[in-house]
């Protein structure tokens, strides 16, 4: 299947760009974005994703406000032009690699977006992620993250919300590689030792100066199996720092983050420390099809031209129920050596965790 990316001097295997080179059903490449006006009163998550060994791709957008969680979510067959990335009525534009991007939802069961994305610092190119369950990778990717500012507008049900940069900010992801994606594999012979859970925490956070990204994964037994946390300056500087100290704080009887205070060590030998608080909570495994959404699932084959839309009341108590097996993002505001920042706050204490005392899937602060 030869398609618009094959022009360019671009191949790193000797197939056409479309073919993935490998034939793991799991190969993915997908996007994520999420934009706020500082406030916690609405947050707008979206994202799109490709699995050419599935001949799918998927896109959804989520707007939380107030208690009502809604997404519209899109499917379709994949096709081989990767320069124009669409999903239905969804699209993403690329204006300036790396710097501009526009992302939009035509009208679609009442939902609407229209949002150009200006990054503030460059992108930042995180450590490679593996994970495996026994000898099988499970996990493979490699991912980029940039903090920036959202212009436009974004529309649900009649009502339109102005986007503007100087209240509007955000952050966003691209990977690829190997993750469990579509519906799910016959499990063969059962994990051994049996998967008891993960603790995760990913903070891309936008000052005015600086950006930093900190991304971390620990096993049950608190052992860290990627430490990755990264400053950069507006003048191209990369700084990294060092093994951060994460101190979560959660709403009693919840696993729902209220804040944390994050140590991180800056090249010289000084703490850099940020205070981290939440202003509001989403699941994103509650619509947006991230591990352990039983409504949808990223990859899934819903026919052609699939559109969906849900709306949840994180209130109830089924949905809260939730919340503790799978990731949360968090509107967030951070304070670093008296500067203010404001980003993403991403973190899920699933299963066991010895260093929080979780001792098992059901533990709560």
């Amino acid at each position: 299947m030869i398609g618009p990316l094959d022009e360019y001097p671009i191949h790193q295997a000797p197939l056409p760009m479309a073919w993935a080179a490998t034939s793991d059903r799991n190969f993915y490449d997908r996007c994520y974005f999420n934009a706020h006006d500082r406030t916690g009163d609405v947050f707008v998550i979206t994202g799109a994703g490709y699995y050419p060994n599935l001949g799918t791709k998927d896109a959804f957008v989520l707007v939380r406000r107030g208690s009502a969680q809604t997404v519209v979510r899109l499917g379709d067959a994949i096709d081989g032009d990767r320069l124009n990335q669409r999903v239905g009525p969804y699209r993403i534009e690329v204006l300036e690699p790396l710097k501009r991007l526009r992302v939009v939802l035509e009208e679609t069961e009442g939902i609407a977006v229209d949002l150009t994305w200006e990054g503030s610092f460059d992108v930042v190119q995180e450590q490679p992620h593996l994970m495996r369950t026994g000898g099988r990778v499970t996990l493979d990717a490699q991912r980029f993250a940039q903090v920036g500012t959202w212009s436009g507008t974004v529309t649900v049900d009649g009502a339109e919300i102005a986007v503007t940069p100087d209240r509007w900010v955000g952050t966003r992801d691209r990977s690829w590689g190997i993750r469990p994606v579509g519906e799910a594999e016959p499990p063969g012979r059962p994990a051994d030792p049996p998967f008891e859970g993960m603790w995760w925490t990913y903070v891309p956070m936008r000052f005015d100066d600086y950006a930093i990204v900190l991304i971390m994964q620990e096993q049950p037994d608190g052992f860290r199996t990627l430490n990755d946390c990264t400053r950069v300056w507006k003048d191209g500087r990369v700084e990294q720092l060092g093994w951060p100290r994460v101190q979560v704080r959660y709403a009693p009887g919840t696993r729902t983050p209220t804040g944390a205070t994050i140590t991180c060590t800056a090249p010289t030998g000084e703490p850099v420390v940020l205070e981290v608080e939440s202003l509001l909570a989403v699941p994103i495994h509650v619509g947006a099809g991230y591990g352990g959404d039983p409504d949808w699932s990223h990859g899934m084959w819903k026919g052609p031209d699939f559109v969906e839309r849900a709306t949840y009341d994180v209130t109830s108590p089924d949905i809260a129920g939730r919340f503790m097996f799978g990731v949360i993002d968090h509107v967030a505001r951070a304070t670093c050596d008296g500067a203010e920042g404001w980003g993403l706050f991403e973190h899920a204490a699933m299963g066991r965790h010895d260093p929080t005392g979780f001792a098992d899937w059901f533990g709560v602060a």
